[in-house]
């Protein structure tokens, strides 16, 4: 009546092995470690790892151990005062060939390793760090977006040889002025097949012009493609910090997280991650003078003022050479005469293109652009109202001497540091939105480990105080359910590992959740028997109908309780989606562990005793 066949009680047997394998690497201390990876495809060779251990031997810094499997270089130390001193030293000296990051790296033994058997990711609020929710400047998207359209209408209808008085934006529109009505049809029957898809045309009553406005799918699409790309570039960025285990997701319809585990200079990480710098490549307007465009407040047609960092106006044409969109990659260091620069390489595309107008324009000047976007606070009615201000400097102009191509150097900046800065954001590429910060929060490491001591306490008492009560309350049987409590904590840490999930502060209440839930079912079970005994059944009778009828129960509430933890996960962000995944892995560990481990081991102690008079209950 109560005994499984042979496979079940092997099953749980090599269940319960794979998962205390995988749950074991979890009790091994995190040690503060310092990861390099090269940026090119290069690898990581025996002579590079002398110079690392060199670099840090030079500064008296003591390695507690060193790893190096080709990608990536790993540097174990004892304390994070030697790892943060190891990280400035090695950025110094590696320059822009590395990426530098602080990390904590397990000291799980090798054979665990090789079984693949890791330990879960911590969580912000456990490892320390910092928190940004940046929220995306839509508008500018569409600002941006409108200028484009601006821009390529002039070159597409000098293209079709369509002659027009003139291209300006009105508002969310772009309005095109002809001298007559075929013009305006002419150029109507060109844009449309081109644009027809993205934007609405009209011609206002009365009026020769052409009035082209976004469309409401377009205007959507626009949004959506300024927040991934933003995504996209804000990772390029994290990089380049030298975070390991960022965590940069989506919320809601224009906001990003930001999260930077082991971060604790946020001045540095706002700077680069909130930065919209890029360039602009435009030929100097060396026809008419900038004073008196300036004075007047009008430019030459084909022009626009723009002024230098020594405050000088200076006329550049209209039509960008070249943007920072096609550049590949940037390092920052010195040119001839040891000034900071830039080097410069771009891609395929813009390396044709960039050739084919310095070659046209050769003997001409050329200005280089810097553009950055800031985020400016300030009070409103009692409010906090943000806005974006846009800043364009010229910071170099120089006589094109020959054709440029795919490399090449700027100069002109005003110190090493905005050298690697810019390099940095230009390797990372633009945001195609401003963003501003909206919710920031940092965790210490200290708090982050206080709060780990007090969850792991906080689980280790109530799980103490539950199995006391248990063996006075139930006896042996009680002595069972704690011993099934605690595989179900092995199968939760171990499934927790395997999926490498993020544990978080909310994802601790979520296992001593998962433990009072699981000794319940066995609460349910024992209860169940006690009422058979009581009813006169003989105690194998009992065993047998109390956990198949206390079977129904169980099942109904863990159901409806794992609905309710899926509606979470789906619906939830941040620390809910946390506790969520730890509710629904302990509701799946705990009804085996309560209910059929519980049921092997009562099967094993009773089941083979066919005339048993009495049970401790």
């Amino acid at each position: 009546m109560n005994r499984y066949p042979l496979w079940k009680y092997l099953m749980i047997a090599v269940v319960l092995l794979i998962g205390i394998i995988y749950s074991v690497p979890n009790f091994f201390p995190s040690e503060p470690a310092v990861q390099l990876s090269p940026k090119l495809e290069q690898a990581i060779d025996p002579a590079t790892m002398q110079r690392f251990e060199q670099v840090l031997q030079a500064k008296g810094l003591t390695v507690r151990a060193s790893e190096n499997d080709g990608q990536q270089a790993l540097f174990r130390f004892a304390d994070t005062d030697v790892q943060l001193k190891a990280s400035e030293a090695l950025k110094e000296a590696v320059g822009d060939q590395f990426v530098v990051a602080l990390n904590l790296a397990p000291s799980t033994p090798g054979w665990l390793r090789s079984l693949n058997a890791n330990p879960m990711f911590l969580g912000l609020d456990l490892r320390g760090g910092v928190h940004f929710l940046m929220e995306v400047d839509m508008n500018a998207a569409l600002d941006k977006q409108i200028e484009r359209y601006e821009d390529e209408f002039r070159d597409f209808l000098r293209d079709k040889d369509i002659k027009y008085l003139g291209i300006s934006r009105e508002g969310d529109t772009v309005l095109t002025k002809f001298r007559d009505a075929a013009s305006r049809d002419a150029a109507l029957a060109v844009l449309s097949p081109e644009y027809g898809d993205k934007l609405q045309f009209t011609s206002p009553q009365g009026t020769t012009d052409l009035q082209a406005s976004i469309s409401q799918v377009a205007m959507l699409n626009i949004q959506k493609f300024a927040l991934q790309q933003n995504i996209t570039t804000l990772r390029k960025r994290v990089n380049e910090l030298g975070v390991a285990e960022p965590v940069i997701q989506q919320q809601g319809a224009n906001r990003i997280v930001v999260q930077l585990p082991g971060v604790q200079d946020t001045a540095r990480a706002k700077e680069i991650l909130g930065a919209t710098a890029t360039l602009e490549f435009r030929l100097v307007d060396e026809e008419n003078d900038p004073f008196q465009a300036q004075q007047s407040g009008r430019a030459p047609i084909g022009s626009q003022v723009y002024k230098e960092r020594t405050g000088d106006p200076i006329l550049l044409k209209r039509k960008v050479m070249l943007t920072g969109d096609y550049i590949t990659d940037a390092s920052s260091g010195f040119d001839e005469n040891n000034r900071p620069a830039v080097h410069i390489t771009l891609d395929g595309k813009g390396a044709s293109r960039f050739a084919k107008v310095t070659g046209e324009n050769v003997q001409k000047l050329m200005a280089v652009v810097f553009i950055e976007n800031k985020i400016e606070s300030k009070e409103v009615d009692g409010k906090q109202v943000k806005t974006s201000k846009t800043t364009q400097e010229v910071i170099n102009v120089a006589r094109i001497q020959e054709q440029l191509s795919k490399r090449f150097q700027i100069t002109g900046l005003d110190s090493p540091k905005e050298a690697r800065d810019l390099a940095l954001l230009l390797r990372a590429g633009a945001l195609a939105a401003p963003v501003y910060i909206v919710e920031e929060r940092t965790v210490g490491p200290s708090m982050g480990k206080e709060n780990i001591e007090k969850g792991f306490n906080s689980n280790l008492w109530g799980f103490i105080a539950v199995v006391l009560f248990m063996i006075v309350y139930y006896r042996m049987f009680g002595i069972i359910s704690s011993i099934a409590l605690a595989i179900n904590g092995i199968f939760l840490f171990a499934l927790l590992s395997m999926l490498q999930a993020t544990l978080t502060l909310p994802g601790l209440a979520g296992i001593a959740l998962t433990l009072g839930m699981a000794i319940d079912a066995n609460v349910l079970i024992n209860e169940r028997i006690r009422e058979e005994l009581r009813e006169g059944a003989t105690p194998q009778q009992a065993i047998f109908s109390g956990y198949d009828r206390a079977w129904g129960t169980i099942l109904d509430s863990n159901l409806t309780t794992l609905i309710a933890g899926i509606a979470l996960f789906l619906l939830g962000s941040g620390p809910i989606k946390g506790f969520a995944v730890v509710l629904c892995l302990g509701i799946l560990t705990s009804m085996f562990s309560a209910v059929t481990v519980s049921r092997a081991m009562v099967n094993l102690m009773y089941g083979s005793k066919p005339r048993l008079e009495k049970i401790a209950i």
